[in-house]
């Protein structure tokens, strides 16, 4: 399975903006360390903002390219039908929902089997979870102190999409608004580059 590898910090400070999570992501940014310093060409802005969507979720460009492809045929605009698709993915809900404290972390979490979806093991980080679904730990995942602590940790910080149960449990309650997800995108500039090929 293909994965974004590479020093995180790095490539966050490179596309100026905090892509992994991490608070002390960007301590280390300054003046011309981040492409958007440099003037860029409409196509450059656009492919910036391509990279840092993918940046924030981790997806390479192959699997990218297919949501794109799918949004492109959704009834809604492309650009939040886009970032809805790649925000329900199972390790970006495990990420959002607090079992895990980053991006990374949480996929490694689905891919050793320590998340369940309604009960059932589900260890495709990209599986798409549906309005409704229970995500819980496993039993092996609830002997883990970390993960216990993670999702204790986080149990306040929540998105109105996602319902958190006490009993180290949470459900995707509702179907992502875009105004809801934190990723500071803009949209249009990604659909303009895979319109303009």
């Amino acid at each position: 399975m293909a994965k974004m590898m590479g020093p995180r910090f790095k490539q966050s400070r490179r596309l100026g903006l905090n892509v992994c999570g991490h608070p002390k992501a960007m301590n280390r940014a300054g003046r011309g360390t981040a492409r958007s310093d440099k003037k860029l060409t409409e196509y450059g802005k656009q492919l910036l903002e391509k990279q840092r969507l993918r940046a924030y979720y981790g997806v390479m460009e192959k699997q990218f390219f297919r949501y794109v492809t799918e949004a492109q045929k959704a009834e809604e605009e492309t650009g939040p039908a886009l970032v809805k698709r790649l925000e329900v993915r199972l390790d970006n809900l495990t990420y959002r929902m607090g079992f895990a404290s980053s991006i990374r972390q949480a996929r490694q979490m689905v891919t050793h089997g320590h998340i369940h979806v309604n009960g059932k093991k589900i260890n495709i980080p990209s599986y798409r979870v549906e309005v409704g679904d229970v995500i819980s730990l496993s039993e092996r995942g609830r002997k883990v102190d970390m993960f216990k602590e993670n999702f204790e940790n986080n149990f306040v910080n929540s998105y109105p999409y996602i319902t958190k149960e006490k009993n180290n449990k949470a459900t995707l309650s509702s179907e992502p608004a875009r105004e809801d997800i934190p990723v500071e995108i803009e949209d249009q500039l990604i659909v303009e580059f895979y319109s303009g090929k």
